[in-house]
């Protein structure tokens, strides 16, 4: 036996497993470049097909962590560029179809108007040759037998409510707003009554005298081109009244109120042929679009509409403006412009039924929406109108009296009616889309570029709502200010505040506040409503904000001045330290307190001039206005002069005022006496002194000087004169005097008088 080879058993384990470790390298290492890039970045996995529960998680289950977030990047990354290409995709077409998809169709309308006349009349001849000769006859017999029964059943109804139908003679003029319109409202219901009951007759009429295969005929022909037409001529009186203008809701002559009728019943039967026509072709050969005679009966009501405007261009304008003199410039404008509104609406619901056509969403005409929107938005002189009637008659009366009062009541009625006009806005926007079928799965499925449409809509009314709660917001505020000023007497648009001395009475703490207050809650739903609805419309406002923060970060930093006048006027508020029309010196700085804002205060001196003051830089305040004043008055008369008798003459001046009805509210303590206040090179000073309210002082100071004036005049009493006595020593004989001597006399009796003059104290400020 031989000797085992250690050596060669060794030598040969280390080949086999080198061949076995050659043999499985390259499984590794496929693996590893399947998974890694060559800058050590994790590979993106293809996902398996089919992609299901199973397959999904024997994936995950072979992925690391980093071939995950890879395949998740890559997964997001083509969603967002699909979006993206869907969005593009989406605005383009729906940008194709409002411009040149729209085009197109009025394209094809104008090359098929020839087929036009040919195809209408084909269709005219196969009813004829259906129903024969004989048949048209029959037709226009039992047409004509329905409509006498139909008749005779309505003139008996109407001779039935005959008190409903005719207006009362005239109304007055005041007349409430319910006896006005009530009477308007029973003939327009007894109207659409009387139509019902006509379509009704004539039905039931047609059901049973009328054979079987007529019925289709008649069932369309009698709502659409009886019916109709008769409802909008109804509409028209009720708006219009055209034999009655004392009852007439819409401002317009006799003539145009007739005229307006008029063409409210044909451009109702305009409308009725369109809604007869197109149903007639398709049931006798002629399909649905073939001829486009609904495109151009579409046109022509579009084109009524518009030629209405034009011809009575100036009589629309009048019934926007209401026959109201009062109207501000910008409802003036509104007026003036109102033609060309009415003249774009028909034109832009014209272009939107081409664009619906261009989708081939023939649905979404078929309540004809066009027809509602344009006479509801044609309609806006008679809503205006309405509203202003409305506010006019249910307007709260007049709080109080005087200028404050008056400007008030006035603001408040147009605080309603800009009100009552949001209301109306919000209305009609929710009104045509209803009219438009824009509900989200209705858009949705309809395709009409029902995200920008939605958005539109939406944004239109979160602004509408924002504008109605800035009025509202508005509303009540402005009134508690008006109700705070007439409550106080403070007038700020006065020619003369406090008797144009300065130092008038100001207003309550509250009437200075609520102006700040409003600015800031105005501001704040601007802002707020703006915002949401630019989020709804799909703007991202998240960039705007931290836009606003970094700005408010910045001008915090760098306008720390800002900040200290605001924080200080905060203080200076809720110190109740000043209010407007207070009289208040501020470091040498006087003025009536006329405006404030959420950084400044502006003086106006009692001869005009305006001082605008930051808060910041002010040390201290002093309110010449606040609760009651003291006024003291000095009078000087001459040596010898009984100061009882002065006191007795001040004391009888004080009770003739404080029963003087004119003055006697404004006096918290009559005028009296304090006696001898000093001597001087004059006479006896005698002083005298009354407390009034804030803003009357000066009133009843011109008072008491004038009855003190009479008084001492009555008692012999002569005010002193101030004298200057030159003496010349040595000079017995003024006679002999020099004109150089004169001239000496003279400069120092005028030097003396200026002397006397700066040290006599005097009244710098009010109530001194």
């Amino acid at each position: 036996m031989q000797k085992l080879d250690l050596s060669a058993v060794w030598r040969h384990l280390l080949i086999f497993s080198l061949a076995i470790f050659v043999l499985a390298s390259p499984l590794p290492a496929q693996t590893l470049l399947s998974t890694s890039s060559e800058g050590g970045e994790a590979a993106v996995a293809d996902l398996p097909e089919p992609l299901t529960k199973e397959t999904a998680n024997a994936l995950l289950s072979r992925l690391s962590d980093s071939e995950v977030r890879a395949l998740l990047l890559d997964q997001l990354n083509a969603q967002a560029t699909t979006d993206a290409e869907a969005d593009a995709a989406e605005i383009e077409d729906f940008i194709y179809h409002l411009t040149s998809g729209a085009v197109e169709q009025i394209s094809i309308a104008i090359q098929r108007l020839p087929l036009l006349f040919t195809e209408q009349a084909r269709a005219f001849s196969t009813f004829g040759n259906f129903v024969g000769s004989k048949g048209l006859l029959a037709i226009a017999g039992y047409f004509l037998m329905v409509l006498a029964g139909a008749f005779a059943i309505e003139f008996a109804f109407r001779r039935l409510i005959r008190s409903w139908l005719i207006l009362p003679p005239k109304r007055t003029d005041s007349q409430s707003i319910r006896e006005a319109v009530v009477p308007l409202a029973k003939r327009l219901t007894s109207e659409i009554v009387s139509v019902a009951i006509f379509m009704l007759a004539a039905s039931q009429i047609t059901r049973h005298a009328v054979p079987t295969y007529y019925h289709p005929f008649f069932m369309l022909v009698g709502p659409w081109l009886i019916g109709l037409p008769r409802m909008s001529a109804a509409v028209g009186r009720f708006f219009m009244a055209p034999n009655a203008p004392d009852y007439r809701i819409v401002t317009a002559s006799d003539d145009t109120a007739r005229a307006m009728v008029f063409h409210m019943f044909w451009l109702g039967m305009v409308i009725g042929i369109g809604q007869v026509i197109v149903p007639f072709n398709a049931a006798n050969g002629v399909p649905v679009g073939e001829t486009r005679i609904g495109a151009w009966v579409n046109f022509a009501v579009h084109l009524y509409v518009m030629l209405l405007f034009w011809r009575y261009w100036d009589e629309s304008i009048n019934m926007m403006r209401g026959g109201y003199d009062d109207l501000s410039p910008t409802e003036d404008w509104i007026a003036r412009i109102y033609p060309y509104f009415g003249i774009g609406v028909a034109v832009a619901t014209w272009w939107i039924v081409n664009v619906v056509v261009s989708y081939e969403n023939f649905a979404l005409l078929d309540g004809v929406p066009q027809y509602k929107t344009l006479a509801l938005l044609t309609f806006a002189p008679a809503m205006d109108t309405a509203i202003r009637g409305l506010v006019r008659h249910l307007a709260p009366p007049m709080t109080g009296e005087g200028p404050v009062a008056e400007r008030a009541y006035i603001s408040t009625r147009r605080s309603y009616v800009r009100i009552g006009r949001v209301l109306v806005f919000g209305l009609v926007i929710v009104a045509v889309a209803s009219f438009w079928g824009m509900s989200p799965t209705r858009l949705a499925s309809a395709g009409v570029g029902e995200r920008f449409a939605a958005s539109l809509m939406e944004f239109l009314l979160i602004i509408a709502i924002g504008y109605l709660v800035y009025e509202v917001v508005s509303l009540i505020i402005n009134r508690k200010l008006a109700a705070e000023m007439t409550a106080s007497g403070y007038d700020p648009n006065a020619e003369e505040i406090g008797g144009g001395d300065g130092g008038g009475a100001g207003g309550s703490r509250l009437s200075t506040v609520l102006p700040l207050i409003l600015g800031v809650s105005q501001a704040a739903i601007i802002v707020l409503f703006l915002l949401l609805g630019l989020s709804n419309a799909g703007v991202d406002t998240t960039p705007l904000l931290a836009g606003a923060g970094i700005v408010g970060l910045a001008i915090g930093f760098g306008a720390q001045k800002l900040v200290t006048d605001v924080v200080s006027g905060i203080f200076f508020l809720i110190d109740d330290a000043f209010r407007t029309g207070e009289y208040v010196e501020v470091d040498g700085t006087m003025g009536t307190v006329e405006k404030i804002s959420i950084r400044s205060m502006q003086l106006r001196h009692h001869r005009g001039p305006v001082h605008t003051l930051p808060y910041g830089e002010i040390p201290k305040i002093t309110n010449y206005s606040r609760d009651w004043v003291i006024m003291k008055l000095r009078f000087t008369v001459p040596f010898g002069t009984d100061p009882n008798k002065v006191k007795k003459i001040f004391k009888s001046i004080g009770a003739e005022m404080m029963e003087d009805p004119l003055f006697q509210d404004d006096f918290l303590q009559p005028f009296k006496s304090q006696g001898v206040l000093e001597f001087d090179d004059v006479g006896i000073v005698m002083r005298g002194k009354f407390m009034a309210k804030p803003g009357t002082q000066f009133t009843i100071r011109k008072e008491l000087l004038s009855r003190v004036n009479r008084k001492f005049e009555e008692a012999g009493i002569d005010f002193a004169r101030r004298e200057v006595r030159v003496a010349i020593p040595g000079l017995d004989d003024h006679e002999k005097l020099t004109n150089e001597d004169k001239a000496t006399i003279a400069a120092a009796a005028t030097e003396a008088a200026q002397e006397m003059a700066e040290a006599a104290p005097g009244a710098s400020k009010p109530g001194d």
